[in-house]
């Protein structure tokens, strides 16, 4: 495969870069640490600027290229994300997580490392024009630090005109990669439905307003909203992941609470969804007599990656995998918070393969070394690709 001679070189100190995360997760805006050790790794390196604290713990780096910018782009972002998950790890390997509760178990250490060994080549070759921004997210996993480091002002402070992400892929063989133009992961929404009924005796239940039948009424009409309401050939998912109610076997409880999560693909099945939901408790309140509250939180949009930057990243891809390694894959309907970088400039967010690993989130998942020469050489081809002097 071609990828970046000077890369494969590279390997065993950016595999060590990786393990050394891994061995010391951290979560959400916690990622002092990681940080600080990349902030001092692109300082070792000679990036001409190092930035911290974007985004409460980001971390920026530039590089620029020994041509001056031409005509074309002047200045790209490429976005790895740090932070880990609260998971006690189960992998038993040697550099497995050193904080109890805490796990990279969706591979942000790879990322980083990825990101960071390109970075290093960079900075040695600088065989571009313009600058090659690096950018390292923190609070990923549910803390939208993509959008706190775009309120920050990133994008303008470093000038950056298109950017990119990329994410490992567990069940994609090692040295491929995926990605679609388009919809490509989805809008991830909150909702917790807070029922209060009438509790009682269970001989009596004549007497009562029961919360749990309430409950599974709605989980039930819930689920009509996807096959009823919403377009066939649309994408959507209701998923009613908490149900807590009563303590006792012969007691209706007075109150019961439900959480879940909704998942879409477009704006607009996304605002139908919401509406439908609202319709349809205030409906099952209505037959049932029961009181029911609604929290509804929209959290990260959907992950549209934009036309012209997929087909550079497929060709980019392409380059370092060949043209049968590079597949379109269908949409995801987990949430990434890229979405937030590519709702602010262009680009493209595609997935490495990560070989037969488990998957993410599980307390045996493990980032694949060998996937590092194969990501860390796209982002130097992409750099060199989208930054040559025109």
């Amino acid at each position: 495969m071609p990828i970046v001679n000077r890369v494969a070189d590279l390997q065993p100190d950016i595999q060590a870069w990786r393990r050394d995360i891994h061995q010391h997760p951290e979560l959400l805006y916690d990622v002092h640490r990681t940080a600080a050790f990349v902030a001092d790794r692109l300082r070792e390196f000679g990036c001409d600027e190092v930035v911290t604290g974007i985004g409460q713990t980001g971390v920026v780096g530039v590089i620029k290229g020994k041509r001056p910018a031409g005509k074309g782009l002047k200045a790209i972002g490429m976005r790895a994300d740090m932070d880990a998950l609260p998971v006690d790890e189960q992998t038993n390997l040697p550099y497995a997580s050193k904080a109890p509760g805490k796990m990279h178990a969706c591979g942000h250490d790879g990322h980083t490392a990825m990101l960071l060994g390109a970075a290093r080549y960079l900075a040695e070759t600088r065989n571009f024009a313009g600058n090659a921004v690096v950018i390292f997210q923190p609070a990923e996993e549910g803390g939208a630090g993509g959008a706190a480091m775009v309120k920050d002002g990133m994008m303008e402070r470093f000038g950056i005109e298109q950017v990119y992400g990329m994410h490992n892929g567990p069940g994609i063989p090692i040295g491929s990669f995926a990605i679609r133009p388009g919809p490509i992961m989805a809008s991830t929404d909150e909702v917790d439905f807070m029922i209060e009924g009438l509790g009682g005796h269970a001989a009596r239940p004549h007497k009562c307003v029961d919360s749990v039948l309430v409950g599974a009424q709605l989980i039930t009409a819930l689920q009509s909203i996807v096959s009823r309401s919403v377009d066939p050939l649309e994408s959507a998912v209701i998923s009613i992941c908490e149900f807590h109610a009563g303590n006792a076997r012969n007691v209706i409880p007075q109150t019961a609470t439900l959480r879940g999560t909704i998942r879409t693909l477009t704006p607009d099945v996304r605002k139908l969804v919401e509406k439908r939901v609202r319709e349809v408790v205030a409906g099952v309140a209505q037959i049932t007599g029961a009181k029911i509250d609604l929290h509804y939180k929209r959290g990260y949009p959907v992950v549209n990656n934009h036309a012209a930057q997929t087909e550079v990243a497929m060709r980019i891809a392409r380059q370092v995998a060949g043209d049968t390694n590079v597949v379109e894959m269908s949409p995801m309907m987990g949430g990434e918070d890229f979405a937030y970088m590519l709702e602010a400039r262009p680009g493209a967010f595609i997935f490495c393969g990560n070989g037969d690993s488990a998957g993410l989130h599980h307390p045996a998942y493990n980032f694949n070394d060998e996937a590092i020469v194969f990501g860390t050489s796209y982002w130097v081809k992409l750099v060199e690709e989208q930054l040559a002097a025109s």
